[in-house]
């Protein structure tokens, strides 16, 4: 109630000005100030309330920049938002008017000015309006002056503001901005963006057999539809045309307000804010004056409330409902609501999340098939039940330094049974299916985004905004303007870029650093590996049998969680040093700017997260040695080996504990608990709790609520948790087909936990279009390939596959697999233990020992060349290389003849595209006949009179620096 008293008493203020004010602005400020006094009614508008609309309840309000706000004591009022509300009043009408009035308004703004400046009680003036304002010290008055330049540009580019350092948040002020229908036309005719037209057209569904069993199957899964009403019959689609003012009679005009929705309007005015230009110092765009906390935030608004009630319920809302909801998990998403809210940048990445997750569905069904058939095999192995036999009196030598003692091979029974789970010939079938599997999914998706292309209008969308992508970024910019200052005048008149030269220093310091982190990454291994091997050799030491006893799950366990944890913390960090790196390199475009970051992100990840994995599946156990003749590390570290059932039940367990530890620490609780805190923080910076009872009783504005949600930080660290867990599901699929279950399962909660997060958490992102999902699939496509090579040597070198096949068809006297396990194990004479290396325990078994057994294929210590590798490596060697050929030539093969026998773009839509630019050409057609027509129908004088009259509106003005051009004698 005291606002609206201030305000009204301000307008009453006003009213000397308004007698002084030329005649033709009476008009404007009375109209101006009845519409305000309506606005103060207590039937005052709704939406105006929530901070949708600016004060008028009319405007509505499309971006919001804040700022840091330092008042000396509460002079400031709601006057401040009156005052402004004429202006903007007074600026429509003027630029609808006669260039004389220009002269009258300066004359006005001249005397108002000097009554300003005679006034005491004035001079708490706003910034933005030019005058004098609060006593600031020099840092805060250049950011002042810089915000007071940067809004009168945007003033210039048609575009009206509204401030509001009244807010119920302290020390912050907020401008609104809204952009009049003139501007959201030139500005999307400059963007080229498609806008459906007033014709319609019929989709034709196709007859044949297979489409009915399709139909019949959408009515099946006609349950799993979001309730998302759709007002346009699916088999209705209006027919699209990039937007021109020229030819605004092809497009339904009947609603202007809603003919641009809040997400293109919000783009529109964010790409007006990119490309102004200061003259002020470093002022080159919004990002810049964000980057120099000139402005502390900016951002559009939210389509109102998700608890607020109406009879139809806002886009926000009904996507809290139908999407961002767990009760809800089993539905598809509503790409399309996704899409007209967020953009075709964040529906493509919801989509493709969506069919990833559907695909691994067939490839968690077989892998959860290859592991039940590994349980139900697991008795009739030979293999373990050689090494489980009761009678099996096979000494093994010790695995350590003195402190270890010789062993009974028995005592690896459940080693080797646990490994037959995951090493068996049906991993081999599993892997051909999953390269198959990473191949069929690429195609889907193309298939998938083709068609989303076609019902988002996009087609064509490349070759219409290739200039629009070229737009340097501000700091390139800044870079340029800083090469042209350093050289002499007369150079300052050539185009300046940056060249090699002047990136060269940034290119070394990239090479240098991620040649270093990735060397961290190696070194952080290391140090496991010595962990394990230190550890290990302590726990046998230990007086506890039963420490003795679980040496290995003890010390395999305990290094994954360790690995696991460094892992978690080195992401963080080669996230920020990515960044810098690419911040380094100055990029001229933010395309080019987001696709080098995420490629340096990509890498360092990649080998954070698989580094340890690839360890322990292709060196560890391969750099030994042999008994008497061990390699050390420091001279004092011997080098560990594999368990008797091989790596590869090493590998399942690293493997599981870094992709089920990321998943749900790092991609679930990060994800919920970050944003919660990081909102804490914010309100407590802002001393919002001292006002929490203030707030129950006046709810906060919707800019003022969106203000102490998160900033959108882009797409990378969502696509690149499913990178890294793609990697996970193909590169050792072989190893762990348990993979694609856990995938599927964290991908559920995923899907929804994103979407809450974008719906409540976060600030509502910038609507960007996109075609597609750009470097990413390159990225999926690299890893799929790469997947077959490393399948292929998991199996090869890794498990036992090979030379299980080799013993049965070439050494088994009965063609069976008896005799395997003596097979892969040579003899070791104790007495040619080097001195000091021998076991401190040589009676731990209860007798002495002369020969043990190790597993590796070498000759016996009685032969002619003792301890030599004998004939059966080389055979084995031979035929695991010929295997990782075939096999990688053949998979890859066969993922070729799957891309070339699925077409990417699915024949309907082809046909439909084909249809559409045949009806555009139609309708182009028929209004340049009746354009014809109507000429001719008119006498020649009108003719006459029409060509000059189009000569006279063909008059044009380049505007120098947006590029646009604009009528010189009508305002648009």
């Amino acid at each position: 109630m005291n606002e609206k008293t201030d305000a009204a008493a301000d307008l009453s203020s006003t009213s000397r000005s308004e007698q002084q004010a030329p005649h033709f602005l009476r008009d404007v400020i009375f109209h101006g100030k009845f519409k305000l006094l309506k606005a103060l009614t207590p039937e005052e508008n709704t939406h105006s309330q929530h901070g949708l609309y600016f004060h008028d309840g009319e405007r509505r309000v499309d971006y919001v920049l804040t700022y840091h706000l330092k008042k000396p004591g509460g002079a400031r009022s709601s006057r401040q938002s009156v005052y402004l509300l004429t202006e903007n009043a007074v600026a429509r009408s003027l630029r609808r008017g006669h260039k004389n009035r220009d002269q009258h308004l300066r004359r006005h703004q001249a005397q108002k000015t000097r009554d300003s400046s005679s006034l005491p009680s004035t001079r708490v003036a706003d910034v933005e309006l030019g005058c004098e304002g609060e006593t600031y010290n020099s840092h805060e008055d250049h950011k002042a002056f810089r915000r007071q330049e940067f809004e009168g540009k945007l003033r210039d580019m048609g575009l009206e503001l509204e401030k509001d350092e009244d807010s119920k948040i302290p020390g912050v002020g907020f401008v609104k901005i809204h952009a009049p229908w003139n501007v959201l036309c030139r500005e999307a005719e400059f963007m080229k963006l498609k806008i459906p037209t007033k014709k319609r057209y019929e989709v034709k569904q196709s007859r044949g057999f297979v489409e009915k069993i399709s139909s019949l199957v959408s009515k099946v899964l006609d349950p799993l539809h979001p309730h998302v009403e759709d007002h346009q019959p699916k088999n209705i689609k209006h027919l699209s045309h990039t937007f021109s003012r020229e030819k605004q009679h092809l497009f339904d005009l009947s609603d202007k307000d809603c003919f641009f929705d809040s997400k293109t309007r919000s783009s529109i005015v964010y790409e007006i804010l990119k490309r102004i230009k200061c003259k002020a110092k470093y002022s080159m765009g919004i990002t810049s004056l964000l980057g120099s906390g000139v402005y502390t935030a900016a951002y559009p608004l939210h389509d109102g409330d998700i608890n607020e009630e109406s009879a139809e319920p806002n886009d926000r809302k009904l996507l809290y409902e139908e999407w961002a909801n767990y009760s809800v998990f089993y539905k598809y998403q509503p790409i399309g609501l996704v899409r007209k809210y967020f953009g075709e940048k964040i529906g493509l990445y919801f989509a493709w999340l969506g069919l990833y997750t559907q695909m691994l569905i067939p490839a968690s069904l077989v892998g959860v098939i290859v592991f039940l058939y590994g349980c139900a095999t697991v008795d009739d192995n030979i293999p373990s039940m050689e090494i489980c036999h009761p009678r099996n009196n096979i000494t093994m030598c010790p695995l350590c330094d003195r402190v270890c003692s010789y062993w009974k091979l028995s005592t690896a029974c459940g080693t080797a049974r646990a490994s037959h789970l995951f090493d068996n010939p049906a991993t081999v079938f599993f892997s051909i299916f999953m390269a198959l599997w990473a191949a069929m999914f690429m195609e889907h998706w193309k298939r998938r985004q083709m068609r989303l292309n076609y019902e988002w209008d996009l087609t064509g969308f490349e070759d219409e905004e290739e200039a629009l992508k070229d737009h340097p970024r501000a700091e390139y910019e800044f870079r340029v303007m800083q090469k042209s200052m350093s050289k002499d005048q007369k150079s300052q008149h050539k185009m300046e870029k940056l060249n090699c030269r002047d990136r060269l220093p940034a290119y070394m310091t990239n090479i240098v650093m991620m040649l270093l982190m990735i060397g961290v990454t190696f070194a952080i291994v290391f140090g496991v590996i010595l962990y394990r091997i230190s550890t290990k050799a302590a726990l046998h030491m230990s007086s506890n049998p039963t420490t003795r006893n679980n040496v290995q799950l003890t010390v395999k366990t305990t290094a994954a969680i360790i690995n696991l944890v460094v892992i978690l913390i080195l992401d963080e960090v080669y996230g920020a040093v990515a960044r810098w790196l690419t911040v380094l390199e100055v990029p001229k475009t933010d395309k080019s700017f987001e696709e080098r970051l995420i490629f340096k992100t990509f890498i360092l990840k990649f080998f954070n997260a698989f580094t340890p994995i690839i360890y322990i599946a292709f060196f560890r156990g391969r750099l030994v040695g042999r008994p008497g003749s061990y390699l050390y590390v420091f001279e004092s570290y011997r080098m560990e080996e594999c368990a008797h059932g091989g790596c590869l039940m090493e590998l399942c367990i690293q493997l599981s504990i870094t992709m089920l530890g990321k998943q749900l620490i790092q991609n679930n609780l990060f994800e919920i608990g970050v944003p919660k805190l990081k909102k804490l923080i914010r309100y407590i910076r802002s001393k919002q709790g001292a006002f929490q009872e203030e707030e129950r009783q006046k709810k906060l504005q919707r800019y003022e609520t969106d203000h102490f949600l998160e900033p959108f930080a882009g797409l990378t660290p969502e696509y690149m948790e499913m990178m890294i867990q793609f990697g996970f599901v193909t590169l050792f699929v072989a190893s762990f087909p348990l993979a694609p279950l856990f995938a599927l399962l964290n991908n559920i909660i995923e899907i929804r936990l994103d979407a809450k997060k974008f719906v409540t958490e976060l600030r509502r992102p910038v609507a960007a279009r996109a075609k597609d999902i750009g470097i990413w699939y390159n990225i999926l496509k690299g890893v799929a390939k790469v997947a077959v090579i490393i399948n292929a040597f998991v199996i090869s070198f890794t498990s036992d596959f090979i030379p299980r096949m080799v013993y049965q068809y070439m050494y088994s006297p009965d063609g069976t697999m008896h005799g395997f396990v003596n097979h892969t194990l040579s003899y070791f004479n104790v007495s040619h233990f080097q001195d000091g290396k021998e076991t401190m325990d040589p009676l731990h078994l209860g007798y002495r020992v002369e020969i043990c057994r190790y597993k590796d294929y070498r000759e016996p210590p009685w032969s002619d060349t003792p301890y030599e590798i004998s004939k059966e490596f080389w055979t084995v060697l031979a035929v695991r290389l010929a295997f990782v050929i075939v096999f990688q030539n053949v998979v890859m093969l066969m993922s070729d003849i799957v891309d070339w026998l699925i077409p990417d773009i699915p024949k309907d839509i082809s046909l439909q595209i084909h249809k559409e630019k045949i009806l555009l050409v139609d309708l182009f057609m028929k209004e340049e006949q009746g354009k014809i027509h109507i000429l001719e129908s008119r006498p020649s004088t009108g003719g006459k009179e029409n060509c000059s009259r189009s000569n006279n509106n063909n008059s044009t003005v380049a505007h120098p620096r947006s590029g646009l051009h604009t009528n010189s004698t009508k305002s648009f």
